[in-house]
């Protein structure tokens, strides 16, 4: 049964409901996954999720991904849960294990942080995973392995997630370099991803995810909603790919500027990254490791600031015509989606500033079909990714500083300097920081806080580098 709105009231009360379970989830031979969820016992959510062509489920290879499947269901529910956040979740299959549990716990509480604070809910939801006194009591990111976490174990097939962005290429070709065999992964094959495919040419094993078709109506009808801890959903598809195609790691695209948050609220800072960030990544890695063996996941470009990324991708010239970081092309309404950069969004200027000041102005402003940086209604948008103005929006944008950084390099740069918003940016934005601030030498330099395995490290720093 999909999920449908209660019987008589048009009206969808979230407050009406008290608890979230997890009722089933299934994986058959073909490699399709059901996963199914309920409010109560009223409302009822079935999620289905075609894993990429080719997979096959034997009865030895569905025995061994039964725990990273049950992740994936307890993951995934997060988009059900967001329709009512009601103060319970039960598992008709049993409480999930210690470090899925905590994991769990950090996505349902911090990861809906932005949820949380646009809908107006008086607090973080809180649901407790982890059965005892003791559940909700570990802070996010305390997975017991220290400071940086544990490095990631030597990997020989290594499966890349695809976003369609700079990132990603970065990532998959810091991979290739290594020389590990390399495939790439999506959930969808939007343009920007196809095409990015298609330059790398590698295998590209695409998954299908298909939301309970009933889900759009409760939104219509009342339902709580907004932005969710995604990229732990696509992460957790990937490893379940990665386990059944014979992969012994999965190498996301998060670096290091994702772990700063937007606002302090709630007593958090709350995070529109908070599943990328680095102690998301620390959690989810011991869950996998408790769910499935001989899978690692981890972020091969979490030593790296965005601007860093950015230089190295500004080498990558193949790429330049097919890629696409603004998140107008993945809306779910076909009728709002956009092909390719709006050009009017944080992530078209966050992603225009930060390629700059490695890029000609005309052959940046062909990629993007216009000159953002000469355009005067844009200043009070790139004001904003220094928080000057207000707060850091809630997008997929670079730390405060590396955004000051970028300027500073564009305010000295000849080429960019006579441009209208760089001209108001230095001359507004700039004096408003102490000197030291945003110097582009910091923003650039790449952290030792990661869990990189040292196979690939040498790679990194040599792609990412000056």
């Amino acid at each position: 049964m999909s999920a449908k709105p209660q019987p008589g009231p048009v009206a969808f009360a979230p407050a009406s409901f008290e608890t979230f379970r997890f009722v089933h989830r299934d994986l058959d031979h073909r490699g399709t996954v059901r996963l199914g969820y309920a409010l109560d016992r009223d409302v009822e959510f079935v999620e289905e999720i075609d894993l990429p062509a080719g997979t096959r489920v034997d009865p030895a290879s569905r025995e061994r991904v039964d725990g990273i499947l049950a992740l994936l269901h307890w993951v995934a529910g997060v988009s059900y849960y967001k329709t009512a956040a009601p103060a319970r979740v039960s598992s008709d299959a049993g409480a999930p294990p210690p470090a899925a549990a905590r994991l769990l716990e950090a996505l349902y509480s911090e990861g809906l942080g932005e949820f949380a604070l646009v809908n107006g809910l008086p607090g973080l939801p809180r649901p407790r995973f982890a059965p005892g006194p003791d559940a909700g009591g570990t802070p996010a990111g305390d997975d017991g392995a220290g400071p940086g976490g544990a490095a990631a174990a030597e990997p020989r097939r290594v499966l890349v997630p695809l976003g369609g962005g700079k990132d990603s290429v970065v990532a998959l070709e810091a991979v290739r370099r290594s020389g590990c065999e390399v495939a790439l992964f999506s959930v969808g094959d939007p343009p920007a991803i196809a095409g990015t495919a298609r330059v790398a040419g590698l295998p590209h094993l695409v998954a299908r995810r298909r939301l309970d078709p009933g889900l759009a109506g409760l939104n219509g009808a009342g339902a709580l909603n907004g932005h969710v801890p995604i990229t732990a959903i696509v992460a957790c598809i990937a490893v379940l790919t990665a386990a059944l195609h014979d992969f012994d790691a999965v190498a996301m695209a998060n670096e290091r500027s994702a772990s700063q948050g937007n606002v302090r609220w709630d007593g958090i800072e709350v995070n529109h990254q908070f599943s990328k960030g680095f102690p998301a990544e620390r959690l989810l890695r011991a869950a996998v490791a408790e769910a499935v063996d001989g899978v690692d996941v981890f972020s091969v470009l979490r030593p790296a600031s965005e601007l860093a990324i950015a230089r190295a991708f500004a080498r990558l010239e193949p790429y330049h015509g097919v890629f696409t970081s603004c998140n107008a092309i993945f809306r779910l309404d076909p009728a709002r989606r956009a092909s390719s950069w709006c050009g009017d969004c944080p992530k078209c200027r966050f992603v225009f500033l930060v390629l700059a000041p490695f890029m000609v102005p005309a052959d940046l402003a062909g990629v993007f079909g216009r000159d953002l940086l000469d355009d005067e209604d844009q200043f009070p948008g790139f004001a904003l990714l220094t928080a000057t103005g207000g707060n850091k929006p809630f997008e997929c944008v670079g730390e405060e500083e590396e955004s000051l950084a970028a300027i500073r390099m564009l305010a000295g740069d000849p080429r960019w300097a006579r441009h209208s918003v760089v001209r108001r940016l230095a001359s507004e934005v700039i004096p408003r920081f102490p000197p030291g601030a945003g110097a582009p030498d910091a923003a650039l330099a790449l952290s030792e806080d990661h869990a990189v395995p040292a196979s690939l490290l040498p790679h990194v720093r040599a792609l990412l580098g000056a």
